[in-house]
């Protein structure tokens, strides 16, 4: 009798973990994922791509039951649209090209508002720009538009890869004879091998799981407010130009406002303490608004409060289950986007190469949700500190003034501008943040500014 043919990769994978007895991925696995929004269709898109390199054979199935190539609560997945631009060469470089249609890289600045004056940030690095994009087709009775859902090209990369999209609505999660069974809205019951949940904080997500699974200390979320005004080309390049407006004012419960220009449409995003209509209102009659909103204006094309994840489930994961996403865990505030890639894929790397097991997810998985999650702690810390500078009217001045004299100079250094870019951005991560406010120059160049903002007039206007 002959030597037996060599195992390849896939199959001593197999072996090694049924030695072991733990659960993997095998020849005509079946995989579910529960939401077709970026985490969803990024989980597929890795788990295939991975899958392929060992010649894994695995189905997978995407139920999904919006069509992203719809206007408004049709297609629309609850998004202001800003990535950053690393993160567009991030994706590129894993295979994942945006074309213009899907996102325009046409903000090159921001304009940071606040009741003591206003200043313009460039990029302190010319390539790192932001970019816009909608995650639907546009708003409602958006009529014909250059945009493409950023979702659905997405999804469309995870079916070019070999997945499936399936237009059902997810009604619960059952265990049957050891395996999770996807359980429709019809009453249709699919086994898997695996499910992946990335339905994200907006959907019954814990009602799914109900006789499955128990989820630990599930997200907290908080209320957010997202609102498409329609003007004109003409209207919204005259008064906004290529830049996203940024708002500290001095209100409460609010975190951070925005007015983001997109072709003939501004989206206004608002974050903070459960936001209600008393605080849209007051925003949106403060002076520091008025000043630079479109004259002509359609107000509330489009709105919806979603829900975000400011703090994420403790653990994301059982035997053939994961979370991905917001449903799991995702950054603080900004670059949830980016957050659902890398949760997705660390996931996925991990089904494929690692195990669909409790613990295969827990060694494997979540020491990528923990380094998100321990960075957005510093996060809530910098928030405070943001929001007790926001409601001193002389600490206002000081950060006015440091940046207008910073983004006067040609050359040196922009400590102030370079903080307040990437927490606007989420370009990176808030313990580079901090790290950059410990700095001893931007502590001595604050401390000035703060004793010079105790002066009536102290903010900085001749150097604008």
């Amino acid at each position: 009798m002959g030597r037996p043919a060599p195992l390849d990769l896939s199959q001593r994978l197999s072996t090694k973990a049924a030695t072991a007895g733990e659960l993997v991925l095998e020849d005509g696995s079946r995989v579910a994922v529960v939401g077709g929004g970026p985490a969803g269709s990024f989980f597929a898109f890795f788990l295939l791509k991975s899958a392929e390199t060992i010649d894994l054979d695995v189905a997978v199935d995407i139920y999904e039951p919006r069509a992203f190539r719809r206007c408004g609560p049709a297609g629309c997945n609850h998004c202001g649209g800003i990535v950053s631009e690393s993160l567009v060469q991030i994706l590129a470089a894993e295979g994942i090209p945006l074309p213009p249609t899907v996102v325009q890289r046409g903000i090159e600045s921001y304009v940071v508002h606040m009741d003591v004056g206003s200043v313009e940030i460039a990029s302190p690095a010319g390539e790192r720009r932001i970019a816009a994009l909608y995650r639907g087709n546009g708003p409602r009775e958006g009529g014909p538009s250059d945009w493409r859902s950023f979702d659905d090209y997405l999804q469309e990369m995870a079916v070019g890869r070999g997945a499936r999209v399936v237009r059902k609505l997810v009604a619960g999660l059952e265990k049957r004879g050891g395996l999770p069974h996807v359980i429709d809205a019809d009453g249709g019951a699919e086994p898997y091998d695996l499910v992946c949940l990335a339905s994200g904080v907006n959907s019954n997500f814990l009602g799914l799981l109900d006789g499955f699974a128990t989820v630990r200390e599930p997200p907290r979320t908080t209320r957010t407010y997202i609102c498409e005004f329609r003007s004109n080309r003409e209207e919204i390049a005259r008064v906004l130009g290529d830049s996203m407006h940024v708002f500290l004012l001095s209100i409460p419960r609010l975190e951070f406002a925005a007015l983001i220009p997109k072709g003939d449409f501004v989206t206004m995003c608002l974050l903070g303490d459960d936001v209600d209509q008393e605080l849209v209102n007051r925003f949106l009659t403060s002076p520091e608004v008025l000043r630079c909103f479109p004259a002509d204006a359609t107000p509330c094309v489009c709105a919806c409060s979603p829900l975000i994840n400011v703090r994420g489930t403790r653990e994301p994961y059982g035997d053939r289950l994961v979370l991905v996403g917001d449903t799991g865990v995702t950054r603080l505030y900004k670059d949830g986007i980016g957050a659902a890639f890398r949760t997705a894929k660390a996931a996925a790397t991990t089904a494929v190469f690692q195990g669909i097991s409790e613990e295969a997810f827990r060694s494997h998985y979540m020491p990528a949700c923990d380094r998100i999650a321990k960075d957005n702690l510093i996060g809530h810390g910098i928030f405070a500190l943001t929001t007790f500078f926001k409601h001193a009217r002389f600490s206002r001045r000081a950060i006015l003034r440091m940046t207008r004299l910073e983004q006067a100079r040609a050359d040196g250094a922009r400590r102030m501008s370079a903080m307040l870019w990437n927490l606007f951005t989420g370009s990176a991560p808030y313990r580079e943040i901090l790290a950059g406010a410990m700095h001893p120059s931007f502590i001595g160049g604050l401390v000035w500014n703060l004793a010079l903002g105790l002066r009536p007039g102290g903010n900085g206007r001749k150097a604008a």
